[in-house]
């Protein structure tokens, strides 16, 4: 995975100086970061809607009987989990959901609360990105222990990407629940 992020932002550095040619009166002052930052965004959304829509009698349901494979609770929980650490190892600081486990909550109404709030300690953190401070290097700690030396923006891919990952999954439950998505729901219309 982290290969394919590193091609993607690679390919985004490829397509800057093609994206420059066009005058730059249509082209972001960060076109990088802002390109991040607006796929976090819908995601977030999409995510925290999908939070919403799914009834509390549903937060235990797994799609299988496998053990091994999360409720949807657990699920979103996961994920604010995820998004604290990840978000806090980018700005530098230490993970203020740290000993904290979002997994083991089940009450619909906490973990909405949950994810919430990891995705407005990371609204802050993409709100403040550029291309520059995006290329900087950031140490973090995996969940293994081990460290590593990485770009800013490549921790925040991991974040978007495996956010998008974990809401195909939150898709899945939603469609055995006969509940339409937050991203398959009629868009409004311009004007509207």
């Amino acid at each position: 995975m982290r290969n394919a992020i590193f091609g993607l932002l690679f390919a985004c550095l490829l397509a800057m100086p093609a994206a420059a040619q066009n005058g730059g009166k249509d082209a972001p002052a960060n076109p990088m970061s802002t390109w991040l930052r607006n796929l976090y965004k819908n995601n977030s959304n999409e995510i925290a809607r999908a939070a919403v829509k799914m009834p509390e009698e549903n937060y235990g349901m797994r799609p299988g009987p496998q053990m091994e494979v999360r409720t949807y609770g657990q699920l979103i929980g996961h994920l604010a989990n995820f998004n604290y650490m990840w978000c806090s190892q980018a700005k530098g600081e230490k993970n203020p959901n740290q000993g904290n486990d979002f997994e083991k909550v089940t009450s619909k109404a906490d973990l909405v609360k949950a994810i919430n709030a990891a995705f407005a300690y990371c609204d802050a953190v993409y709100e403040a990105l550029t291309d520059a401070s995006g290329m900087q290097m950031v140490d973090v700690t995996q969940e293994n222990g081990r460290q590593q030396h990485v770009l800013r923006m490549g921790q925040l891919s991991l974040n978007v990407f495996h956010n998008n990952e974990h809401y195909g999954n939150i898709v899945t439950y939603l469609r055995i629940k006969s509940i339409v998505p937050p991203s398959s729901e009629p868009q409004p219309q311009r004007g509207n």
